[in-house]
């Protein structure tokens, strides 16, 4: 029982969890309402679709993750399929149910969210772009989810459009670390169908298209010079030495290690939010 406990609570990846947290937290700290119990209600409500949506794919994706991600909870043996899916579908009843006590449009975006991710998983993964363009658009969605609970969505749109930009770098470079697992499973990712170098390419645009992103806010005069600082310091250069680094002679779990620190790198650009919003 407590191995299994373990497991679901690996399986939740806590940190993932965690960013898409300080995403809506972000959002409705840029609003300016202080509507913060409602906005408290909406990071818990992500936190559990978040991990509902972590145990769902590892369910759908346990013979790929034997050869990508063989020390994962499933594959390793710490928990059953069957305690996966339940625990998947309980976090995802509960995140809808603190949707509804928020408003009728986080309800809706809730709803629609949990749906879009279980159909990830189950049919539109295995897909050129389209599976990544989807969960950077819902990861995206996280920072308007916390306006519309604080009640004033249109400030996060700024930080919507960079999480999708960096989200979806990041997804292209993960298809390039698992290349080897979604090659022998067939499944249909920017790497297997186009080739490692055409999705390096596509890799390089996004991260290049993120850069350039992430300082307009500032040069339009939406954040303080403190965001550029720290952005300029702390998350360009990171950035920058992932994307030197993701070249044909890296492994995939070297490319993993890459799209973790890119993960680690996100923080950082949390923090510049935080300081350099005018609220």
């Amino acid at each position: 029982m407590l191995n299994e406990i373990k497991g679901l609570y690996k399986i939740s990846r806590p940190f993932t969890t965690l960013t898409g947290g300080l995403a809506v937290l972000l959002g409705g700290y840029v609003a300016g309402t202080g509507a913060w119990d409602k906005v408290i209600l909406a990071i818990l409500a992500t936190w559990c679709i978040t991990a509902a949506a972590n145990a769902w794919n590892d369910y759908r994706d346990i013979e790929i993750d034997k050869i990508n991600q063989p020390k994962r909870p499933l594959p390793a043996g710490l928990v059953s399929p069957r305690s996966v899916l339940i625990f998947s579908l309980v976090m995802t009843a509960v995140s809808v149910l603190l949707a509804a006590f928020i408003n009728v449009p986080a309800f809706i975006i809730a709803l629609a969210s949990a749906s879009m991710l279980y159909l990830y998983s189950w049919r539109l993964k295995s897909t050129v772009l389209m599976g990544n363009a989807i969960v950077a658009t819902i990861s995206a969605m996280s920072a308007i989810f916390g306006g519309i609970a604080a009640g004033n969505p249109r400030p996060s749109f700024w930080l919507a459009l960079i999480i999708a930009s960096a989200i979806m770098g990041r997804e292209v470079l993960k298809t390039l670390a698992d290349y080897e697992g979604d090659l022998r499973q067939r499944c249909r990712t920017v790497a297997t169908v186009w080739g490692k170098r055409p999705a390096r390419i596509v890799f390089y645009l996004l991260g290049a298209a993120t850069l350039v992103i992430m300082m307009v806010p500032y040069m339009l005069d939406v954040y303080r010079p403190v965001y550029a600082l720290i952005v300029g310091l702390g998350v360009y250069p990171v950035l920058m030495y992932v994307l030197l680094r993701v070249t044909r002679e890296r492994t995939g779990p070297q490319l993993e290690k890459l799209s973790q620190l890119m993960k680690y790198d996100f923080m950082i650009w949390f923090v510049a939010v935080l300081l350099g919003a005018a609220t």
